[in-house]
């Protein structure tokens, strides 16, 4: 077992809690569109993505090995600098959560480590070409490709199945639905729990516990994945709300589509090293099914909001690790004050929650996410199926006249 000093326990301690936090705050990018379209009851979809997420923790290492060993200069690190790294990654992560708006844990992770670096050893300490590769090109490419590639799937479904809708059709598109949403917890364990992986790994070789270009023990590996199973379990129900209903409406063939595609994405980028947010992927190929099937609309008012998000997350995070980082730097009294705003902010986040909770009762209340401009538009044009008529809907049809030589004589009109 490794020595450990104060600072590194405290270290793994906020890196557990951390990934607790993308736990539940990324649940919804497995099972959001699994309970929306009624595939799997909510308390059923979370325990399923959460003992996924522990198996996927143990497949690889390789975006463990980006964070420990590609992102930052290990060799100049600090435990507090970590620390102050995961305080940014956390309170953002509560923030998001909070609102309900599907941001990317990783990000917030990777701006934490490099503003806090930064603050600690200048610019010199994040290697750019990494971040470049690794980071923000598949944060761009890969929402795109899954989207395109989950419109593509959506299309083909409903070009090749598009006569049959029986019960049997719905059944099987379900079951496909639950399977990928499984293949997409496991790639979730293989991506997201490495990065707590790396962030625990990247604090040992800076404290001095284990030696320099290590990979992650298995005690890392373990507790990680059980970290944010856990928190999968719990369950981001206002999250999960934002991407089933709040994105725009699926079938389950769309769902189908949007999984498997998100699913292909991730796994292939954790196989490369990518430390990709399967949030940006998952919300990508959700917008991609709905615009793939004939009459689908996009809330384009909450993509909007989601799109603000993604884009502040980077700054917003290093902005607080650096910040973080300058307090911890005035020595241990500056580190139990960093210490002290975390809990105390992170218990005010979760009472702000309690004034409008939402869990697996209401997570699918579809009235609560209003429809944006672009929908209230389309579906103003839409015509009614044909043969229905308002229940106050009247019309009143003038009998034909006739040559009688008195009004009295033309008979009333017919309503109808």
């Amino acid at each position: 077992m490794e020595s450990f000093s104060l600072i590194l326990a405290i270290v793994v301690v906020t890196a557990l809690a951390f990934d607790f936090t993308n736990g539940f705050h990324d649940t919804a990018n497995a099972m959001a569109t699994t309970i929306s379209t009624g595939a799997l009851k909510p308390k059923i979809a979370v325990a399923m993505s959460a003992a996924l997420n522990l198996v996927g923790a143990f497949l690889s290492v390789e975006v463990a090995n980006t964070i420990s060993k590609g992102l930052v200069d290990e060799t100049g690190i600090r435990p507090e600098v970590i620390f102050a790294a995961l305080v940014g990654a956390i309170l953002w992560n509560l923030v998001t959560w909070l609102v309900g708006l599907p941001s990317s844990s990783s990000h917030a992770l990777m701006g934490g480590l490099i503003g806090a670096a930064v603050a600690s050893a200048g610019f010199g300490a994040v290697h750019g070409d990494v971040l470049v590769t690794k980071v923000l090109l598949p944060a761009v490419a890969a929402p795109v490709v899954a989207g395109v590639a989950s419109m593509v799937a959506t299309r083909f479904s409903y070009g090749i199945g598009g006569k049959a809708e029986g019960e049997a059709t719905r059944k099987g598109y379900r079951a496909g639905q639950i399977a990928s949403a499984g293949l997409v917890s496991l790639a979730h364990g293989t991506n997201d729990a490495q990065k707590t992986m790396g962030v625990i790994t990247l604090a040992l070789i800076a404290g001095g516990a284990i030696a320099p270009g290590s990979n992650p023990p298995t005690w890392v590996i373990l507790s990680a994945g059980l970290a944010i199973a856990l928190g999968t379990y719990i369950g981001g129900w206002r999250i999960i709300r934002t991407m089933g209903t709040g994105l725009t409406e699926l079938e389950p063939r769309q769902g189908f589509a949007a999984q498997t595609s998100a699913a292909t994405a991730i796994l292939a980028s954790s196989h490369l090293g990518f430390s990709l947010s399967t949030t940006h992927v998952v919300s990508g190929s959700v917008m991609g099914a709905g615009l793939g099937r004939k009459g689908g609309v996009v809330r384009w008012s909450t993509a909007t909001r989601m799109a603000v998000a993604w884009v502040l997350t980077l700054p917003a995070a290093a902005l607080v690790g650096a910040g973080a980082e300058s307090v911890t730097d005035l020595g241990d009294w500056g580190t139990a004050v960093v210490a002290v705003f975390l809990v105390a902010a992170s218990a005010g986040i979760w009472k702000l929650s309690r004034r409008q909770v939402v869990d697996h009762t209401n997570v699918v209340d579809e009235s609560v996410e209003p429809a944006g401009v672009v929908t209230t538009a389309i579906a103003a044009v839409t015509p009614p199926p044909a043969g229905t008529i308002g229940e106050d809907l009247t019309a009143t049809i003038p009998a034909p006249a006739t040559a009688g030589p008195t009004p009295e004589a033309v008979p009333p009109a017919a309503t109808v």
